[in-house]
């Protein structure tokens, strides 16, 4: 059965046409307005993302490319605002660097993350590579490394790396992927405790992760739509888990036969938050270390029935919306936390549920919805993956640095 089930989720390696629209990731550190904003404080009132953010970390889910040269370091004035300024409300904290982040710098001669990719590209210990394959991962690697590098001098929190989803289905590839990314940090002066490493929820990426968390490289588990995803992830140590909430429940709009997502809908619960609350719960109540994440969040209602959770990854006019509501000081407290380890400790597990996660297991307990939803973030990856290594194939050799 399990041999079956990977079969059928290995991911081709293909090109995609679309534009690519990138737009890195914000995460971890809890996000403020900013200091040069009035506060609802001074006015005795009190918003409603003041109210949030005293129960989860919220964070920017995007913002336009060029908001981390703009925010680094030239400060401007900031009297009025309109809605493409949100960024200054809530400066980049944390990034994402990826091959869509790589693809977007190559399409932007201009940006100051240009002269990364051309250092990469000019690096003289990539050239000792005869094949060609090998010498554009060596130049894709170093790619990564240099923008993120970069990336860590501009925000103050964590800088989180991409995994080539090719090798999604390759625990040992993934490990040796991750040492290999880390030894290249490790000598541009990036602190492991500055790094995470995002890897597919596959049940070898699981593994992988396991191995990694045990060497001290923080990992960060992603595509995760579906309780085994997320109990096996927790089981395995991995540092964030992130779930897709809105993913979970379009799904469940133009599809049927999940038994997870039908015994949501049959209880009249959101598949996406329900397995926020169990995977929180989960977490909470057999002690594992991981850290749950929510995104792909659609409404403001969202935010406020995942309360509690460690970080919300939410667009940038959900939070305008939030900075905008006033809350009386009256009804301040009015927002409820949903998820607690308070919570959690009475909240009840099928044996079913409480298995020690293995490969058959983790194979049998994959639905379609998770199996369908992984397989499409997966392939948009490796896509993306591919048309780096195409792209750098065409620039190499690079003009003089």
């Amino acid at each position: 059965m399990a041999d079956v089930l990977v079969k059928r989720l290995r991911i081709p390696a293909r090109s995609v046409d679309s534009a690519v629209v990138f737009k890195p990731r914000r995460f971890y550190p809890s996000i403020r307005a900013a200091a040069n904003f009035s506060s609802s404080l001074d006015t005795g009132l009190s918003t409603e993302l003041d109210a949030v953010t005293s129960y989860s970390e919220i964070v920017p889910d995007t913002v336009v490319f060029d908001d981390f040269e703009r925010w680094g370091f030239q400060h401007r004035e900031m009297n009025s605002y309109t809605n493409l300024d949100f960024t200054f409300m809530f400066p980049p904290t944390a990034a994402t660097v990826s091959s869509s982040l790589l693809l977007g710098i190559c399409s932007l001669p201009d940006t100051k993350f240009r002269s990364a990719v051309d250092t990469a590209l000019a690096d003289s210990e990539c050239y000792a590579f005869e094949k060609s394959d090998d010498r554009v991962c060596c130049f894709v690697n170093k790619a990564l490394v240099n923008v993120g590098g970069d990336l860590a001098k501009l925000v103050p929190g964590r800088v989180s790396t991409e995994v080539d989803a090719r090798l999604a289905y390759d625990t040992q590839a993934i490990v040796q992927k991750v040492h290999e990314l880390s030894k290249l940090y490790n000598k541009i002066g990036v602190s492991s405790e500055r790094l995470l490493f995002k890897i597919p929820a596959t049940w070898q990426g699981i593994e992988a992760s396991r191995i990694l968390e045990l060497e001290g490289i923080q990992t960060h588990v992603t595509f995760v739509y579906s309780f085994c995803q997320a109990a096996a992830a927790a089981q395995a140590g991995a540092s964030i888990i992130q779930i897709f909430v809105g993913r979970l429940r379009d799904w469940a709009r133009n599809h049927t036969g999940d038994s997870e997502v039908d015994a949501a809908l049959n209880k009249g619960e959101d598949p996406g938050l329900t397995l926020v609350t169990k995977t929180y719960n989960y977490i909470h109540k057999y002690g594992h270390k991981s850290k749950l994440m929510a995104a792909a969040i659609r409404n403001k209602q969202d935010v406020f029935n995942l309360l509690g959770v460690d970080y919300i990854i939410c667009p940038l006019k959900i939070l305008q919306v939030l900075k905008e509501s006033v809350t009386p000081p009256d009804e301040k407290y009015s927002l409820i936390r949903r998820l607690s380890p308070q919570t959690a400790a009475s909240y009840n597990f099928s044996n079913e549920e409480l298995v020690n996660w293995d490969e058959n297991s983790f194979a049998s307990a994959l639905g379609p919805a998770a199996m369908g939803l992984l397989t499409a973030g997966m392939d948009g990856y490796a896509s993306q993956s591919t048309r780096v290594e195409e792209l750098f194939e065409k620039l190499w050799p690079p003009p003089n640095v």
